[in-house]
């Protein structure tokens, strides 16, 4: 009989098994923290296993396991932050980290700490075993299986390309409030990529993925890999029939899910608090504005049962929580990290996250989508005489200040006469955020979250996050294209 490692991160063993360190040793590197000064100070311990695999031209190209481990220590003295960080956990090394970051944002005020308690307790991905502590054969096989279907779909289908990784994250977070959180993250992740090409033309690509705070059984039952093979075969083969998407201000349509993302660049990023305390987005100051179309009600949500997005303490300690950004388009507030809520006197909202021990935390989404509406998602699609439905999106980018965005179509049908006819490529969508949503005239009741792929990128630091939509009419937007 095998000793089973305790993965209960509520449980008194969770300290010395991961960390080795006891609430009192906290309380004396948060005393150091704040010993030149401060209104605030946390320390964010993390211990991180990763996994990934990859298969290229049916061969598994690579299959790699690491481990890292590290603390963070913060300290906030008004609007100034000091942060260092170690990646060895001995008393001397922490302590070190915290003097760093207390002579960094020294400053007059100063708070007595408080006594550490732990914090409010919940486990929104009840996971027992984790794919991180499942077989690597058994992960290995995810990517074969995937190979394999995507290349049955079609004999167009000519390339294909699968990667599977999944982690399993420990932390604690330890701040000068007086709260000890800690969290066990499982996370898993399957994508498909494929190229296909037919009489000697131009190949064209499909992709599709999924995953999020999950057993390894939502792979073999609920999302198996022949599911995203075939949907990424699918949307390659679909662009092979496709014509030169048509230039120009149109009616575009949304579907719903994967969509999402743009909603989650345009919008979203703009209304992340630290852009607006410092007065550079394009939603700075409008809190009780219309900002949108009624018909637009925006929520950033980590509470969201096993969601890729979802936590159940963010990367300050702070419990998630649902989010009213946008009200029947009237802007409601703002997404708050501890630094940003502190400055604009306004409560955390769950939104502090960071991409490891390494990095400062900053205001982030988790999952990000529109409210459903009240209209059938095929009644929207007839009451548009031309313009383009877009099924899926590739890359963008957005101005936060102006809220101005590019967004590449990867997936797009043509409009004409209230029906979905011709498939069409290079189409990029073009305009400003807050300007996209006041166009809004039609919301469908159709409301789709993504499969669970979403990374988002800020400030050089990338974290999970999930996005989605209902069908969306938008009256005016610039679609440019080649045609």
């Amino acid at each position: 009989m095998s000793a089973r490692t305790n993965t209960d991160p509520f449980s008194d063993s969770f300290f010395p098994s991961r960390f080795a360190i006891t609430p009192t040793d906290l309380e004396s590197y948060l005393s150091e923290a704040l010993s030149q000064g401060g209104d605030y100070a946390d320390l964010y311990f993390e211990y991180l296993s990763t996994t990934s695999i990859s298969i290229d031209e049916s061969i598994v190209k690579s299959a790699m396991q690491g481990v890292s481990l590290g603390v963070g220590v913060r300290v906030i003295a008004g609007e100034r932050t000091g942060y260092a960080y170690s990646d060895d956990l001995s008393p001397s090394k922490i302590r070190e980290a915290a003097h760093v970051a207390a002579c960094i944002a020294a400053g007059p005020a100063k708070v007595e700490k408080t006594p550490l308690g732990e914090g409010r307790k919940r486990n929104l991905y009840p996971i027992l075993t984790a794919p991180h502590e499942t077989a690597l054969l058994e992960r290995m096989d995810l990517v074969k299986r995937a190979d394999s279907a995507a290349r049955a779909y079609d004999p167009r289908i000519f390339q294909v390309q699968a990667a599977y990784a999944d982690s399993l994250r420990h932390v604690m977070v330890a701040t000068s409030d007086g709260v000890l959180s800690f969290d066990r993250q499982p996370l898993a992740r399957l994508g498909v990529a494929a190229l296909a090409r037919q009489n000697g033309g131009p190949p064209q690509r499909g992709y599709a993925g999924g995953g999020g705070r999950v057993e390894l059984s939502f792979f073999l039952e609920d999302k198996t890999p022949e599911h995203f093979a075939h949907e990424a075969a699918r949307q390659a083969i679909v662009q092979l029939d496709a014509v030169d998407a048509p230039a120009g201000e149109t009616t575009v349509v949304l579907g719903p899910g994967w969509p999402g993302i743009l909603l989650h660049e345009a919008v979203g990023h703009g209304l992340e608090a630290d852009f607006n305390r410092k007065k550079v987005s394009a939603f700075s100051d409008r809190i009780g504005q219309q900002v949108a179309s009624p018909l637009c009600t925006v929520i950033d949500d980590g509470t969201i049962r096993n969601r890729r997005g979802s936590l159940n303490v963010d990367d300050e300690g702070n419990p998630t929580q649902r989010n009213v950004l946008i009200e029947n388009g009237v802007l409601r507030g703002y997404l708050q990290d501890a630094l940003s809520s502190r400055i604009l006197h306004a409560s955390p909202t769950g939104n502090g996250r960071r991409e490891s021990y390494e990095h400062i935390p900053m205001p982030r989404m988790t999952n990000t989508f529109m409210l459903a509406g009240e209209s059938d998602p095929a009644e929207i699609i007839r009451s548009v005489p031309k313009g383009i439905y877009c099924a899926n999106f590739g890359g963008g980018q957005v101005d936060i200040t102006s809220g101005n965005f590019v967004f590449a179509a990867s997936e797009s049908y043509l409009i004409e006469d209230g029906k979905l006819t011709r498939p069409v490529r290079n189409a990029t969508l073009i305009g400003n955020g807050p300007e996209a949503l006041r166009y809004v005239s039609m919301v469908g009741n159709d409301l789709r979250l993504d499969e669970g792929i979403g990374i988002c990128g800020k400030e050089g630091q990338s974290v999970p996050v999930g996005v989605g939509i209902p069908t969306l009419k938008i009256d005016r937007m610039t679609v440019g294209g080649t045609a």
